[in-house]
């Protein structure tokens, strides 16, 4: 029986937990929800379900249903899905890592999701690419270190939306990788990964929208 995914038809939380599933062979099924377009944005594709899918007190998108077992939370979701795949790391040194990066990445996440959906995306834009190349990127630089991955040489969970995020900034400033001779090839090393390559290549994957219909940027403009 196939993992059923939960989330808006966009990339957003989601595309790093498809990138995961596509990784470790899992069979899923993406149960996509659709909001409307201005002013209304209508939500009653998840809104009129939401609460007839069992998934418990704290119901949201993303979801995953695994057999009896409902998860929801991206990094939960994430998680589980690395624990049944020995993707949490293989020394205590680099689980402490996937432990430190699960939420450092995730705070990258956030400050880029308040651009995208809050106000003042215009005058808010220049002083977040200025932070994004001065620091936020310079920051991954050093913490990557010569290490071929987050949290070690081996790839693990938080690899892939770290990686989802470097690829949804790539679409919004096409050129914020140019001086991070680093953060290019770790972009491009799990890119060419062979089952991301052929997920990616596939009519499963879809480059846009990133965000939803209500964001200031969705990935289009």
């Amino acid at each position: 029986m196939p993992i059923h995914l939960g989330y808006w038809k966009i990339r957003g939380l989601a595309q790093g937990i498809r990138f995961l599933l596509a990784y470790t062979d899992t069979e899923w099924v993406d149960d996509m929800y659709e909001a409307g377009p201005a002013p209304d944005f209508d939500r009653s594709s998840w809104l009129d379900k939401k609460f007839n899918l069992g998934l418990g007190p704290f119901t949201n998108l993303p979801y995953l249903i695994d057999g009896d077992l409902k998860l929801v939370e991206s990094n939960a979701i994430l998680r589980y899905i690395a624990r049944k795949n020995n993707l949490c790391g293989t020394t205590p040194e680099e689980m402490a890592r996937c432990d430190m990066y699960e939420y450092i990445v995730m705070t990258f996440r956030n400050g880029f999701v308040g651009l995208c959906y809050g106000p003042g995306y215009a005058e808010k834009r220049g002083p977040y690419v200025k932070a994004l190349v001065e620091t936020k990127l310079p920051n991954f630089v050093e913490g990557l270190g010569d290490r071929k991955f987050l949290c070690g040489d081996n790839i693990a969970f938080p690899d892939f939306h770290f990686f989802e995020l470097l690829d949804q900034h790539l679409a919004f400033e096409p050129g914020c990788l140019d001086n991070f001779p680093t953060l290019k090839a770790y972009h491009s090393r799990i890119a060419e990964l062979p089952k991301i390559k052929a997920y990616m290549d596939s009519d499963r994957f879809f480059a846009q929208p990133i965000n939803n219909s209500m964001a200031n940027w969705d990935g289009s403009q």
